[in-house]
């Protein structure tokens, strides 16, 4: 089994559908009524807490929550980075974040525990 994962809530519940359809542990954010519009750190503690890689495009808020963890001595599972740059915001998006999500938990030890990576079209 691949690396846990928790997609934060601008990311449509049918990309975790469709990672858990090839057996990829995927939960999302918008599919959870307890975990909808909790703020950022909480949603990080949570996945931190399940041993889940946070998947976010919330680039501005999570990179500070990071160093904020580190500068703490804490360890999160993982942060996942989706940048609109490379993941324009239009029809192709959810297949696009799909395949490339993946494809990156298809790689073993690609996602660390504490570890930054942004998500690329070619893993």
């Amino acid at each position: 089994m691949s690396k846990p994962l928790l997609l934060d809530e601008m990311f449509s519940d049918s990309i975790a559908q469709r990672l858990r359809a090839r057996n990829h542990d995927a939960i999302s954010v918008v599919a959870d009524s307890a975990l909808v519009s909790l703020p950022d750190d909480q949603v990080l503690a949570y996945a931190a807490a399940e041993g889940r890689s946070l998947v976010t495009a919330n680039i501005k808020d999570f990179i500070p929550l990071d160093g904020m963890y580190r500068a703490a001595g804490h360890a999160h599972a993982g942060l996942i980075l989706v940048s609109t740059k490379t993941f324009p915001q239009d029809r192709t998006f959810t297949a696009a974040v799909a395949a490339a999500l993946e494809a990156l938990l298809d790689a073993p030890g690609k996602i660390q525990p504490g570890q930054v990576v942004f998500l690329s079209r070619h893993q």
